[in-house]
């Protein structure tokens, strides 16, 4: 029996890079989680989550409002206690804490400080990756989205998606984390998360600390 696989990778990025299809071929990815048999249920969780109102496309862990902050705070203390209860396991976040801080900057000039979360995911030696694209890219991007897409409204301007993308990447620099930027300009999935593979397995992330 080999070593357990257990990597801890939060994906980043802005719309359109594909993030949630890459977290879910990254959970059946045999480098990733090993050889499967058959399917279960690992787990992949999202900060995308709308949780915190009953309508649909509503707000949550990212798009929370000022009397809702300590509720989302509470939530990821919550989150990052039980990755530490689960430290022996794999998790694969499609958006996180960045997401929520640029989100929160942009929207109300809000600074949220996660000094103590990073820490903390850190110790359990979680992956940050960020997924990007060129400008020029977006738009074949776009075409693919609006196919399955159930709220196309938020799509309208490229503009915004191309100039979020570099405020991320300010973010990313800033992180504590280990990380990682894969460009999916060509919208290859299985490429970016073969890549993705190399890095965790050139660099230990495969294995927990």
């Amino acid at each position: 029996m080999g070593k357990k696989l257990c990597p801890k990778i939060i994906l980043e990025g802005t719309r359109l890079t594909f993030k949630t299809e890459i977290a879910f071929a990254l959970n059946e990815h045999p480098r990733i989680v090993g050889p499967r048999k058959y399917r279960y249920h690992s787990p992949i969780i999202s900060a995308e989550w709308c949780a915190f109102t009953n309508f649909p496309w509503g707000r949550g862990l990212i798009n929370f409002e000022a009397s809702e902050e300590e509720r989302a705070m509470e939530t990821y203390r919550t989150w990052i206690h039980l990755f530490e209860l689960l430290s022996y396991y794999s998790w694969i976040v499609d958006r996180f804490h960045l997401s929520t801080q640029l989100y929160q900057q942009q929207a109300f000039g809000k600074e949220i400080h996660f000094d103590w979360l990073e820490a903390r995911l850190k110790k359990l030696d979680f992956r940050l990756i960020f997924l990007s694209r060129s400008a020029g890219s977006f738009e074949a991007a776009l075409n693919k989205r609006l196919q399955v897409s159930g709220n196309p409204a938020q799509y309208k301007d490229l503009n915004v998606f191309i100039n979020e993308q570099e405020a991320y990447r300010k973010l990313i620099q800033k992180s504590v984390l280990q990380k990682y930027e894969v460009d999916i300009s060509d919208n290859k999935i299985a490429r970016a998360v073969d890549q993705i593979a190399d890095w965790l397995e050139e660099t230990g992330g495969l294995w927990a600390v």
